[in-house]
């Protein structure tokens, strides 16, 4: 990939007194700090998400920075806090710019993706992730609601709790009303949401909490049964450990009106809970949080109780805190076979340094917001990287060895992070909220961040980086990518898996494509029983081992793991019930389950699975027509006379075609106009034109023509014509390979969910989270 920036002589930065240069520096490449020269360790994807997402743009669009220019001007910004501290709290500016320079270059270390984006630009907004409080009046909730889109214009995500709102039907006294209730001012968030988004900005989302004994509960759980309402939120029902003993002993248990504290009603735990598995096991909504273990941690109880957690549920904040998160990539920090920890706590240390400063070189969009999260200053540094850790030393994810190196790994992160964060301490002081906190008692730690681990979800980071995502296990080892342009298709696989099938002389291309088809290689012959053991995919793991994983990181991290556990389609719901009762004896914080096509937009995806019986047949409805289309029309010479044939598109894509014979009536004309009708559907059901055209094309008939050098075999093969025309134009815009989402398929095993907005391309639900890996499209991040 060629990145073009213009450049004449040396481009000195904005200031050369090293101001932070939020106005956003070029720099030439010659005039770069000998550090600049080392190498950037990234593959073509990583590039083009960064191209695509990342890099600065001028105002026709066009990429004006190379990623090294992107990774320089992130250090500086950031490196630059050091020359703003009091003298006895600072590091050498330029010491910490090489060292986080070299961090990122050498894709160790990744922030989150606000800082990517916007560190030393006019933005300066480097959170990925904001809680807002929602107030028991009109005044409380439109406030956040005007927060909210704030936020959202600025990149950020939101996460509330609707817990303080009253009741549905409670009576308002200042206007004798009646409430309308916390699911119905969800649902006015959500078309806030939709209406940012549709102003052009980068897509908001947001996770909504409601209590367990709320008197909505009920509402809240069933809210999202439908997959089109309250499209833009997650949802949780925040469960206390007072409701789970219900449950599980079969209790009833109270119902608290949060205005009076008073108990309004009961319900029995066991029906409320199975209510939630129901929703769970139908689309994956609601996921659970427990609330009671979350507070437990809060290492801050005397500033306010945590009520909501981000989006993807990793981190539960208080009232106006953000996210600062960033991850270490396990994936560099494997030599010869073993970890190498000397160079992962360095690692840690700096990627501590580098997201302590984060918190002063933000640009918060609420003064709420700024004040405290530098009271504080949580740090949330994740990982990412460790399914293919896990691969490189020969160790299979669905192992006692993976589940006690997990909690190795995380331990050592944990306490090194601790470290870093007591070296900072002594030098620039303890977080102002220091005083009542869990650390203040004699013999605690002097510590400069109130939490220092999180581990988030990273779909577009570790397609940057090259990695698997988080702790999840592998989506695929190899998926197939259509290229529609040159009609062929390109096979990817995983660079570990490649590595190690040359090396044990099993590589050959029909084989690779035989597991792009699958996704796995469990029931492919040819292929060592060891390396199957080793080389597992995330539906070849039994939920159980998922949540195991999930449990053995959270015992060493401060604030929560985000992380999705996946179900085959034929799961029940016992299997459902059992991984939620698991989680919950284990110590984990929440949980968030899918399984494999629960959603009705998947069933698009599924290009190259033939149903096995009738309970797996998807029937696929096709779009609605909208009132108003554009389109062309072309004149082409047939046996039959000359035929006219009309595409037009909609905002998807091609969505109808019509034709007009020259002469009106006759079997011909009926044909064609039966054609076109069977077309269009098919266009707004989402069949590829391509398809379309490879079954009309060389149709032929008793008076074929020859037409501006070329023959034209019947009708249908001037409609096929007309189309394959029309391929090239339509692939231009992401709208048709939105619409075409077999433009790019993975194996039909995988948990896939509908077609990227962005590419096209195939996503799939990890993380808790909606990604796509072809472009790096994210709905929460």
């Amino acid at each position: 990939m060629v990145f073009e920036i213009e450049r004449s002589g040396d481009v000195p930065s904005k200031d050369p007194d090293r101001d932070n240069g939020n106005g956003g520096f070029q720099i030439e490449h010659d005039s770069l700090n000998a550090y600049c020269e080392t190498e950037l360790d990234i593959n073509e994807n990583g590039l083009r998400v960064l191209e695509k997402r990342y890099l600065k743009k001028d105002e026709n669009g066009k990429v004006i920075e190379r990623p090294e220019d992107m990774f320089q001007r992130i250090a500086k910004n950031i490196a630059d806090i050091d020359a703003s501290l009091p003298f006895e709290g600072r590091r050498d500016p330029l010491a910490a710019e090489e060292e986080f320079y070299r961090a990122m270059v050498s894709m160790e270390f990744l922030p989150n993706s606000p800082t990517l984006m916007n560190a030393g630009r006019d933005l300066q907004q480097l959170s990925a992730c904001f809680v807002l409080p929602v107030e028991d009046s009109m005044e409380g909730i439109f406030d956040a609601l005007k927060y909210t889109a704030v936020i959202h214009k600025s990149g950020g995500g939101t996460g509330f709790s609707f817990s303080r709102l009253r009741p549905k039907n409670s009576i308002v006294r200042s206007t004798l009303g009646v409430a309308s209730g916390p699911v119905s001012f969800m649902k006015v968030f959500n078309a806030a949401t939709e209406a940012v988004k549709q102003g052009g900005t980068r897509r908001g989302a947001n996770m909504g909490i409601l209590r367990v004994d709320h008197p909505d509960i009920l509402e809240f759980i069933t809210c999202k049964q439908d997959n089109r309402d309250i499209t833009n939120f997650n949802i949780s029902v925040a469960v206390t450990d007072k409701f789970m003993d219900a449950a599980i002993g079969d209790r009833d248990y109270e119902l608290i009106d949060p205005l009076t504290g008073k108990a309004v009603n009961k319900l029995q735990a066991k029906e409320v809970f199975e209510m939630i598995l129901d929703g769970a096991w139908r689309n994956g909504d609601p996921g659970i949080i427990f609330l009671d273990r979350i507070n437990a941690s809060n290492p801050t109880p005397h500033i306010g109780e945590i009520e909501a957690t981000n989006p993807c549920g990793e981190q539960p904040l208080l009232p106006y805190e953000s996210c600062n998160l960033g991850s270490l990539n396990l994936s560099k920090f494997v030599t010869n076979g073993k970890i190498d920890f000397q160079r992962l706590a360095k690692g840690v240390r700096t990627a501590v340094h580098f997201l302590d400063n984060v918190i002063d070189a933000n640009r918060y969009p609420l003064n709420d917001i700024d004040r405290m999260t530098k009271g504080n200053r949580k740090i949330g540094l994740g990982i990412m990287g460790w399914s293919d850790m896990l691969m490189k030393l020969e160790i299979p994810y669905n192992s006692e060895q993976a589940i006690a190196l997990a909690e190795k790994v995380m331990s050592f992160i944990q306490t090194e992070s601790k470290k870093a964060s007591v070296e900072l301490a002594r030098d620039r002081g303890v977080f102002p909220n220091f005083a009542g906190s869990i650390y203040d008692s004699p013999g605690g730690l002097k510590i400069r961040n109130a939490t220092t681990t999180t581990i988030a979800p990273t779909g577009t980071l570790s397609i940057i980086a090259g990695c698997s995502s988080g702790i999840e296990p592998l989506f695929a080892l190899s998926y197939i990518r259509s290229n529609i342009l040159d009609n062929d298709k390109l096979v990817e696989v995983n660079p570990i898996f490649l590595k190690v099938a040359r090396e044990r002389g099993f590589y050959g291309e029909r084989l690779m494509e035989e597991i792009a088809a699958n996704g796995s290689i469990q029931k492919i012959d040819g292929i060592p029983d060891d390396v199957k053991k080793v080389f597992i995919t995330s539906h070849d793991i039994s939920p159980a081992w998922h949540v195991r994983m999930q449990a053995a990181f959270q015992k060493c991290t401060d604030n929560a793991v985000s992380k999705t556990v996946n179900f085959p389609n034929s799961a029940t719901k016992d299997d459902i019930r059992d991984v939620f009762l698991m989680a919950y004896r284990l110590g984990c914080k929440g949980l968030t389950v899918y399984r494999d096509r629960s959603r009705d937009k998947q069933v698009l995806n599924i290009a190259d699975s033939v149903p096995q019986s009738a309970k797996d047949y998807h029937h696929i409805a096709p779009r609605p027509r909208p009132a108003t289309t554009k389109g062309t029309t072309q004149k082409l010479k047939t046996g039959c006379g000359n035929i006219y044939i009309t595409i037009n598109e909609d905002e998807f894509g091609p969505c109808e075609l019509f034709t007009s014979m020259g002469k009106s009536g006759g079997c011909a004309s009926a044909q064609s106009e039966a054609i076109s009708r069977l077309i269009s559907l098919s266009l707004r059901a989402g069949v590829e034109i391509k398809s379309i055209v490879k079954h009309l094309r060389g149709i032929r008939c008793h008076q074929p023509i020859w037409e501006n050098g070329g023959q034209i075999l019947s009708c249908p093969d001037a409609v096929a014509l007309a189309l394959e025309s029309k391929i090239n134009e339509f692939t231009i815009g992401k709208s048709w390979r939105a619409a075409n989402p077999s433009s790019s398929q993975m194996g039909s095993n995988n948990n896939l969910i509908g077609a990227c907005p962005d590419c096209g391309g195939v996503v799939h639900h990890e993380s808790g989270c909606v990604s796509c890996r072809f472009c790096g499209y994210s709905k929460c991040n």
